[in-house]
């Protein structure tokens, strides 16, 4: 099949989260025999704009377009591409399928625009941007009543990635029938050999008898880090916490000086450590040197930083909510604890800080969770399938 992604951003160096699932679907594809291009804007991540062109990565055709307004692209995330419009009328018509990555994008409008015209059927998958929450519920709002609705009408397909975003699918008034439920996968050549230990410690300056409590993902306030710096605040209360470090990691989004006043407020600003963003090997070490890691969210769909820590063995401390309810079976595969109870946060990260044994007897059962269910090859199959049933239906 000849496949087109689409999706705002790409560099496969920094890659994570749907930029990084749409990355690893493609370089699979391809490895099946798949044709795929991959349409983005010619940001490299949320904050950085990078050059734009065509290039090949892995086998797939990049096509980055010119970002105007950069500054107001960034605040808004939403990146105007405009030569975009031009090479997709020109383009969209030598595609099978084209599987549309996010739900408020300007790619995503103008190419199901074309796609429409000329008859070339479109999967979209919203990667838990559906509901109206955060900052920009407002703006939400209106982008669903101009261009929203419309996308997901004239969808052949949309993906969930589990129950939880199939039902925000129906509240939107998408029939059941058009829903498939995939989840993300995660390639497990890229965990085989893991850094040894000591690594992360040795290149932050870490001393090697701390232990490592960590968290890894987007430092905004949805993502409830102020809830981990609370829990850990107490969970020193009770522990000499001297002998631990809760390292945060990850690209500031809007909460970075709140998250460092409030540990500095609670006094466990020594005991906090933010390295910025980890890719690549660093991130791999991150999670080799830690106890555990911690998911605080105060709303999550299916976060890839959990598929990340499952695959290098490790348990995981999420609340209870969204998606994670669904990714992490209690007790087995990780600890939940009910959203926005810091106390209880406390009181699941001193149990596995005292029970070793059974942190990692959960890590394994983690391991061998995403083994059986969350492998790129396995998601992969399930997309050429759904590829192919759309393309079948494509009128001649």
């Amino acid at each position: 099949m000849n496949i087109l992604q689409v999706y705002q951003v790409f560099n496969p160096n920094v890659a994570s989260g749907a930029a990084k699932v749409a990355y690893n679907i493609s370089r699979f594809l391809v490895k099946r025999g798949h044709k795929v291009v991959f349409y983005s804007s010619n940001m490299e991540d949320w904050l950085t704009r990078g050059i734009s062109g065509d290039f090949i990565v892995n086998g797939v055709v990049i096509r980055k377009f010119k970002t105007l307004w950069p500054i107001l692209s960034t605040k808004f995330k939403i990146y105007f591409t405009p030569q975009l419009g031009i090479v997709s009328g020109n383009e969209i018509k030598e595609f099978d399928v084209i599987h549309l990555h996010g739900y408020i994008s300007f790619q995503c409008i103008v190419v199901s625009h074309y796609s429409r015209k000329y008859g070339v059927p479109y999967v979209l998958q919203a990667h838990g941007s559906l509901p109206r929450i955060g900052a920009w519920r407002i703006l939400k709002w209106f982008y669903e009543i101009f261009f929203g609705r419309k996308l997901l009408k004239n969808a052949a397909k949309v993906i969930a990635l589990n129950q939880v975003e199939a039902e925000q699918y129906r509240a939107m008034g998408v029939p059941e029938e058009k829903i498939a439920i995939i989840p993300n996968g995660i390639d497990l050549s890229e965990y085989a050999e893991l850094p040894p230990k000591g690594v992360f410690k040795k290149k932050f300056n870490i001393p090697e008898d701390k232990r490592i409590i960590l968290y890894l993902g987007r430092i905004h306030e949805i993502k409830g880090v102020d809830i981990l710096i609370k829990a850990y605040a107490s969970l020193a209360k009770k522990i000499n916490f001297k002998d631990t470090l809760l390292v945060i990691a990850g690209p500031d989004d809007g909460y970075l000086s709140e998250a460092k006043a409030l540990a500095h407020t609670l006094r466990v600003s020594d005991s906090v450590r933010f390295v910025g963003p980890l890719y690549g090997r660093d991130k791999l070490a991150a999670y080799v040197d830690s106890e555990f890691c911690v998911l605080p969210s105060r709303y999550e769909t299916f976060p890839m930083a959990l598929l990340e820590a499952y695959a290098c063995a490790k348990p995981i401390v999420a609340s209870n909510v969204g998606g994670l309810r669904e990714l992490i079976v209690d007790g087995e595969t990780g600890l939940l604890f009910e959203v926005g109870d810091f106390r209880q946060l406390a009181e699941k990260m001193l149990y596995l800080l005292d029970k070793g044994e059974k942190a990692a007897e959960i890590g394994g059962k983690a391991r061998k969770l995403v083994e059986e269910k969350y492998s790129l090859d396995k998601v992969v199959d399930d997309l050429e399938e759904l590829y192919m049933e759309v393309v079948l239906r494509r009128p001649s």
